[in-house]
């Protein structure tokens, strides 16, 4: 019996396992195979027909062992896909029937590619990155490990993301030039609706439209 889990049972755990059931099933026709939620923390038993599983019983399984991370927090993500990977865990994408990924595009292990989202051609994704609903990955786009998209994250083409950037929902990237990419840096935040139209710096959040730097206000 093989055991594909999905980490966490939160809200988003929750909306992805059902597309990480169907996709499987239709993989694993002649297979047997087992979808169960896997949870660092908090009570174990069954969620929506799935059984749960604590981190513990799910390595210790003495079967072969799939798993992708349904959490938005990209350090969480980052320091529980190596601590499964050391356990003999293999990464898995999981990806809804209704997404679409065009022409010449290489996406990393793990990934998540939800209900509705879309990469067109010759875009680079980097290890377990996150498309929620109703986002979209243009052309010649460079993307590193451990992004998340919130939904309907609009990311035109020649726009370089680097790992765990995080883009809130709505927000739109205008599209780089050949020569000179926007560029989302490293653990940047993009908030909710914002528009971008010119490089962010590592670490920065940016808000509103145009998207400018959020200042925090004095204590």
């Amino acid at each position: 019996m093989k055991l594909y889990g999905v980490v966490g049972a939160g809200g988003f755990g929750r909306e992805v396992m059902p597309f990480v059931q169907e996709t499987l099933a239709a993989s694993h026709e002649e297979e047997e195979f087992e979808a169960v939620f896997v949870v660092e923390f908090g009570d174990t038993g069954v969620v929506n027909s799935h059984r749960v599983l604590s981190t513990d019983q799910f390595l210790a399984d003495s079967g072969e062992k799939h798993f992708t991370v349904a959490i938005s927090d990209s350090q969480v993500r980052e320091r529980i896909s190596r601590k499964f990977i050391r356990r003999a865990a293999t990464p898995f994408s999981a990806s809804a029937l209704n997404s679409v990924c065009m022409s010449g595009n290489t996406v990393g292990e793990g990934a998540i590619l939800c209900a509705f989202t879309t990469i067109t051609s010759n875009a680079q994704i980097g290890r377990f990155f996150h498309a929620n609903i109703y986002s979209y990955v243009a052309h010649d786009c460079r993307i590193g490990d451990f992004v998340t998209f919130a939904p309907n994250v609009h990311c035109n083409g020649r726009i370089v993301i680097e790992d765990h950037a995080y883009l809130g929902t709505g927000a739109i990237l205008r599209e780089g030039a050949a020569d000179q990419p926007i560029v989302i840096g490293r653990g940047a935040v993009v908030g909710m609706g914002a528009v971008v139209t010119r490089s962010v710096a590592p670490g920065t959040t940016v808000i509103g439209n145009p998207a400018r730097v959020m200042e925090k206000r004095p204590g």
